[in-house]
Formats: structure tokens, C-alpha cells, sequence
């Protein structure tokens, strides 16, 4: 799970993505140009990766490490988890 700090961090940033994807879709109605829209949801996209990428590394360094350090039984059903997350991301 994520921690209180965590948490406020990744809101904030999803807040500022939810404003963005806002106002690609007023340049979509205006219309704008689409290299300005492609702009826009290629750095809405990226802010989503990163977002992606710091609950990746977040699960990593917490869930699966305290799951393998615990000998969880689990452990290698999470670890089969993190394989199929990945391979959805390297898409």
C-alpha cells in the first residue's frame, strides 16, 4: 500500500494530468492543429508513465521485497504478477 505522503504526491500529479486531458479536449472542439493536440497528449502520455513507473518501483521496493524477505507463499504468485504488469507496460 502506499503511504499518506505517497498518496498526496501521486493525487497532485493526477490532478494536473485530469487539467491537461481537460484541455486537449477544448483544443479537440476548437479545433487546434493537430501537431499541438499530439503535443499535448504525448506529454499527458509521459505523465502518465512516470506515474506508472513510481507505483512500479514503489511495489517493487515495499510488496515484493517484504513478501520475499517474509517467505510468503504468495511470493511467487506476486512475482508472476510483476512479470505480467511489466509486459503490459512494454507494450
Amino acid at each position: 500500500m502506499l503511504g499518506v505522503a505517497d498518496q498526496q504526491g501521486l493525487v497532485t500529479r493526477l490532478n494536473r494530468i485530469e487539467g491537461q486531458v481537460r484541455g486537449i479536449r477544448r483544443m479537440v472542439q476548437e479545433p487546434r492543429a493537430c501537431i499541438e493536440i499530439l503535443q499535448q497528449l504525448a506529454a499527458a502520455e509521459a505523465a502518465l508513465n512516470r506515474i506508472s513507473l513510481a507505483i512500479f518501483k514503489h511495489h517493487v521496493d515495499t510488496c515484493i521485497t517484504t513478501a520475499i524477505a517474509n517467505g510468503d507463499p504468495d511470493r511467487h504468485a506476486q512475482l508472476n504478477e510483476l512479470v505480467d504488469i511489466f509486459d503490459r507496460f512494454a507494450k
